[in-house]
């Protein structure tokens, strides 16, 4: 028989290798120190070059200045790897190609040999994997306006990993009504960090109603531990309001996710490319003001991810599947 050229040269072979906690990380957990996951599909396709830089050096600092250590996750050279150095972290930043990777496609990342940044979903599963109880992010995914039947991995995950996830809400592009029907299926709670109001990611409010509220850290980590002790596996979501100073009137910025929406229809964007399309496209059309209150609740919900991380009861942070 002939010998045929594989049409994938560029796959391949995936080993043990493939899954990497920095030493870092591992130090301290070895010390006790508690960890927040930071996603990275924010630095490759959430702000631009060198903004992207500069805040995940700052989320990583903010955790850091609230006695709890960091772990970014990203795929690099093939390897998904919990914790980047700062080289690591820069080169993440400052590539071009990196792509982006959820569940599906996280295991063509891998033998691909390339680099990608993770969402909330496929962050949530190497967070739980390495033993990492508490993640911190923008705004998660959810169900997409339209009609069309377009909903983010991450909704499933967070039904699936027993992580506090902090985060302003879903990102506004999204159908938040549907979003918040679908984590109350899922029995995903919901919790309003000092707040009753369902952030709307560059509001404060959406006219949604959160069905349970904290106001402390300590108060999210009690309700976290109960919802865990009754066996349940999912995740716990805190969702925070952008900071005041910087969040933008709902009205506003609905007239502006409006046009984008318009505009990407237009084009016809479809599929993983119209999140990062529609962040683009609402901060150029808001004349970068989306952008500015979008940094704000990264650096506010990675604080608050810190402070949650240390008031959780050590027993469960041992709670994972490798």
């Amino acid at each position: 028989m002939e010998n045929k050229k594989s049409i994938f040269p560029f796959f391949r072979s995936a080993d043990k290798s493939d899954f990497i906690i920095s030493d870092d990380v591992e130090r301290a957990k070895r010390n006790g120190r508690q960890i927040v996951a930071l996603e990275s599909a924010l630095i490759t396709h959430g702000v631009p070059w060198p903004e992207n830089l500069n805040i995940a050096r700052a989320l990583e600092q903010t955790v850091r200045d609230n006695r709890a250590n960091p772990a970014t996750i990203a795929v690099q050279q093939g390897q998904l790897r919990v914790g980047l150095d700062a080289a690591q972290l820069e080169t993440l930043a400052g590539a071009r190609d990196a792509g982006k990777c959820s569940l599906w496609d996280l295991s063509g990342a891998l033998v691909r040999g390339g680099s990608a940044g993770t969402t909330v979903a496929s962050t949530l599963y190497a967070a739980e994997r390495a033993g990492i109880k508490v993640l911190a992010t923008g705004g998660i995914g959810g169900v997409h306006r339209g009609g069309g039947y377009d909903v983010s991995t991450d909704l499933l995950q967070l039904s699936r990993s027993q992580l506090v996830v902090v985060c302003s809400g879903a990102k506004a592009i999204l159908n938040l009504p549907a979003t918040l029907e679908m984590l109350e299926s899922y029995g995903v709670p919901v919790i309003g960090y000092q707040t009753d109001d369902f952030p709307a990611f560059y509001s404060r409010e959406s006219g949604l109603k959160t069905p349970l509220r904290a106001e402390t850290p300590q108060e999210v980590a009690n309700i976290a531990n109960a919802h865990w002790k009754l066996g349940f596996r999912t995740s716990v979501l805190v969702v925070v309001p952008p900071p005041a100073e910087s969040a933008l009137p709902r009205e506003q910025i609905e007239a502006v996710i409006a046009e984008a929406l318009q505009q990407a229809e237009a084009e016809g964007v479809r599929g993983s490319a119209v999140t990062p399309y529609l962040l683009t496209k609402v901060s150029e059309l808001s004349g970068g003001e989306s952008l500015r209150a979008n940094l704000a609740l990264l650096t506010n919900n990675a604080r608050i991810a810190a402070q949650i991380a240390v008031v959780l009861p050590q027993e469960h942070t041992d709670w994972r599947y490798i």
